[in-house]
């Protein structure tokens, strides 16, 4: 990466660092993380991203990580049947960090809000939340976030001798073959419906 590359493109990789080493980068990180040889040019980038939220400094100067809540973990209690009705069970089996859970690269992941209903027999209704991972490659069966002919879409993904066809998961909807255009903006990672 370029020293002129901007820091917007560059924050994923400082946050990527944190997660992986539970601490800021030092100056010297810095400069090995983006390749850049001068230690000025790393303080200016550090000074960058302090500005920016990404990075704090402590009364002495030193680069920290900002104080963020903990993720919040649940104790994970055994399972339930959703068929035939079993013998109750209940025994701590884990604790689980939801942010964990849902989301493998935070980096690359985003959320949207469901908007129509072309995809219910899918288990994705309106007004959900869709987890979509960013940069990951769709493979037949994926539900992707697609532009197709410049409009935006939810849908399964297929591609076949034809092309590509995006199908939805509601009989009352037709299958889509871009015309013109297709770009997948992302594969939907995971679905979040609050109940009550």
């Amino acid at each position: 990466m370029s020293p002129s590359s901007k820091i917007a493109d560059r924050i994923p990789v400082v946050h990527a660092f944190i997660r992986q080493h539970g601490r800021a980068p030092t100056l010297d990180e810095l400069r090995q993380l983006f390749g850049v040889r001068s230690k000025n040019t790393a303080s200016v980038m550090a000074g960058k991203f302090v500005a920016a939220g990404v990075l704090a400094r402590t009364p002495t100067g030193r680069l920290v990580a900002p104080r963020q809540p903990a993720p919040c973990r649940l104790r994970l209690l055994g399972s339930v049947a959703a068929g035939f009705p079993s013998p109750a069970e209940e025994s701590l089996l884990d604790t689980l960090s939801l942010d964990d859970y849902l989301v493998t690269r935070p980096e690359s992941t985003f959320m949207l809000k469901v908007d129509g209903d072309s995809m219910i027999e899918a288990g994705i209704l309106p007004g959900d939340t869709v987890l979509v991972e960013r940069g990951r490659r769709p493979r037949n069966g994926d539900i992707v976030i697609a532009c197709v002919d410049g409009a935006w879409t939810l849908k399964f993904f297929h591609r076949d001798a034809k092309g590509v066809r995006l199908e939805p998961a509601n009989r009352k909807y037709p299958t889509i073959r871009p015309r013109e255009t297709l770009a997948v903006e992302g594969v939907i990672s995971g679905v979040i419906r609050k109940l009550l």
